[in-house]
């Protein structure tokens, strides 16, 4: 059985990617959801207030409070890892790491003027150290897009809840709560980028989604028939398939891993990926001149569109079958 796609380019020795700016691998999407997100009435009210009624200290020991941070003599390997993904990626801050006991698979980027990333135990001990550079590049990524504010504020809301936050009075908080689930979605698109960029392993980033999905051993798995597996989700374009994609997401903070995998594969496919790496990116302070904002709503809006017209196109081609069903059903039928 393989367990490698032989669609995928090879991994290579790592580059390291000189000031690369973080607009090199966001996605359309996660900048559309973030302007929408910040358009939102009282929604940098609800920012300033959760952080200030928190601060920066105490944002740090609410996730800090039953975790190890990793460093040279705790968790050298991921100590390692965490070293090797900031200079891939040019950054000069290696954030502090932590690893938290629970058998959950996730991470996150959390905190305000100084971000830092958490592991759960039980993605630490599902992937292996490739996989785990994939995870730490990703995490590093939301750190370089300034994610980690917004992520914190969420996190904040759906665990503490509305009632638990009274300071945010006369706040309407469930669009802020929808628009932030729709955005933080966006963003792993984004930091799916860059946790392949930061590991340069193809194969790696995308046998983690496998693991996330499946959460097996790879001797139990097959990463090619994941991936026709994606090709096969994304391929579902009935208009009631289209309604329970979009209801089955609604209230989850991670888009579905099979059409991460799909996602990255595209950009991969694109030549971006390749283009990165052979140094054709946009480098750190150079983004203005480079992609006015007109471009970045001119890409997000086609994103979008393409989305939206094949979405339609399936609901208005599935009313034109109904209609039709429904007239010939109550047809006057001969003898009637």
């Amino acid at each position: 059985m393989s367990h490698d796609s032989t669609s995928l380019p090879a991994a290579r020795p790592r580059r390291v990617l000189a000031q690369i700016s973080p607009t090199a691998w966001e996605h359309p999407a996660d900048r559309a959801a973030l302007q929408a997100l910040r358009a939102i009435p009282g929604f940098d009210e609800a920012v300033k207030k959760i952080v200030g009624a928190f601060g920066e200290r105490g944002i740090r020991l609410l996730f800090q409070a039953n975790a190890v941070r990793v460093g040279p003599t705790q968790f050298p390997v991921l100590h390692q890892l965490a070293t090797e993904t900031a200079a891939t990626l040019d950054w000069p801050e290696v954030p502090e790491l932590y690893v938290t006991q629970t058998p959950m698979v996730n991470a996150g980027a959390v905190g305000v003027e100084h971000p830092f990333i958490i592991l759960n135990s039980g993605a630490v001990r599902l992937l292996d150290t490739d996989e785990l550079r994939v995870l730490i590049g990703h995490e590093l990524g939301h750190v370089m897009s300034g994610h980690a504010l917004y992520r914190t504020v969420l996190i904040l809301i759906l665990e503490l809840g509305f009632q638990n936050l009274p300071f945010l009075a006369g706040i309407a908080l469930l669009p802020i709560k929808l628009a932030l689930l729709e955005w933080y979605r966006k963003s792993e698109l984004s930091a799916d980028r860059a946790g392949l960029l930061a590991s340069q392993d193809p194969a790696a980033a995308m046998r983690v989604f496998l693991k996330l999905a499946g959460g097996g051993d790879m001797k139990e798995m097959d990463l090619e028939a994941f991936m026709r597996q994606a090709e096969e989700y994304e391929a579902k374009g009935g208009a009631l398939d289209t309604v329970y994609k979009v209801l089955n997401t609604l209230g989850a903070t991670h888009p579905f891993h099979t059409l991460r995998a799909a996602e990255l594969k595209r950009w991969i496919d694109q030549g971006r990926y390749q283009e990165i790496l052979e140094g054709g990116y946009v480098k750190r302070g150079a983004e203005e001149h480079k992609r006015p904002l007109g471009a970045e709503f001119e890409e997000a809006a086609a994103h979008y569109a393409s989305e939206a017209k094949k979405t339609v196109g399936q609901v208005a081609d599935a009313a034109r079958r109904a209609a039709k069903a429904f007239t010939e059903a109550f047809k006057e039928r001969p003898g009637q």
